[in-house]
């Protein structure tokens, strides 16, 4: 099976929201929500891909051949590739029914843990969906990352409570997910948190704490003050807010703000390895990718996410090494064109 062909099965049983486009940009599924779309005129998912696409790559090839080393160290984890699989919920509400959100995860998370790298996991109002979500952790020894919604804090609590017990190296909280619409005036209810708040949850959590949702400098540096390990860059793919800045825009001024400090991991828009090796350059750590790996898991199941992965391994190791760089502390600011 190659990529062609996951997107080609993926199209058979994806729904009619989600397109399954060969390059995932957000233009065709624009404003559709519930479905794979952004919020309002779906201006802020377009930005978000548009505004990698911006940078351009430097090409040096005036230098000794290496072997490429791709491999990131996370939290006491090794990792081969500085990418993961962003968090998904409401599969079924958003693409179609040919998974849920149990299912989904099902196959994500192993995948994932079997390629080299590690999958987040969706929250929902279903309590079934954190369970299913660490039962799959917990089944591949605890690699990979449970995402909590901004609940009040007695639901958090019972949140956290699974994710210790799947054995997670870490946990998220999606702060940004306070804007959901179908989240609104829900029970348990969810909201954004204050910075006294956040620190009683990363505190309570036991684990590497990563806020997802972070637009500015000031917002991380209200995360590390809160004591979180890492941040999300991430403007949650445009789905909480119209008109917002390209994660790409804001990732150097949060780098300057807290990098060396806590990780900085970055989303939205990411959809090659060229445009990780030029996240990499602007100061992240390692980057997220969501919306693809729902293709790749409705158009091949293990097999079609094993595929994704292996995709942009070689694009990005193709990139490093027509850009000199070796391994991921190698590149740096001045292999790309802003």
């Amino acid at each position: 099976m190659d990529y062609n062909e996951v997107l080609q099965t993926a199209r058979t049983k994806i729904g009619t929201k989600c397109k399954a486009c060969p390059v995932c940009n957000g233009i065709a599924c624009r404003n559709t929500m519930p479905g794979p779309g952004a919020k309002g005129v779906g201006d802020t998912a377009i930005r978000n891909y548009q505004k990698w696409q911006d940078i351009r790559v430097n090409m040096d090839t005036l230098c000794a051949k290496r072997t490429i080393n791709t491999g990131l160290e996370l939290f006491g984890k090794h990792f081969q590739y500085p990418f993961f699989a962003g968090p998904v919920g409401a599969v079924a509400m958003h693409y179609s029914d040919a998974y849920s959100d149990v299912t989904y995860n099902e196959v994500l998370v192993s995948a994932c843990a079997e390629n080299g790298i590690a999958a987040f996991t969706g929250d929902g109002l279903d309590g079934s969906v954190m369970q299913a979500a660490t039962q799959a952790i917990g089944a591949v020894a605890g690699l990979g990352i449970p995402t909590v919604k901004p609940w009040n804090l007695e639901t958090i609590q019972e949140k956290l409570a699974l994710v210790r017990q799947s054995g997670a190296f870490a946990v998220a909280m999606d702060i940004d997910a306070a804007g959901l619409p179908f989240l609104q005036n829900m029970t348990p209810p969810a909201g954004s948190k204050s910075v006294s708040e956040l620190a009683e949850i990363a505190k309570m959590a036991g684990v590497p704490f990563i806020v997802k949702g972070v637009m500015t400098a000031k917002g991380a540096l209200k995360a590390h003050e809160a004591g979180a390990q890492a941040i999300i860059v991430s403007n949650h793919g445009g789905r909480v807010l119209d008109q917002c800045p390209a994660t790409a825009e804001v990732l150097p001024e949060i780098a300057a703000a807290v990098g060396g400090k806590m990780k900085i991991i970055v989303d939205g828009g990411i959809r090659s390895g060229v445009d990780i090796f030029k996240a990499l350059a602007l100061g992240a750590d390692a980057v997220v990718i969501a919306r693809p790996f729902v293709t790749a898991v409705f158009g091949g199941g293990k097999e079609g996410v094993k595929v994704y992965i292996e995709k942009l391994a070689a694009e990005l190791q193709d990139t490093m090494a027509m850009c000199g760089a070796a391994n991921l502390e190698e590149i740096t600011a001045d292999m790309i064109r802003r």
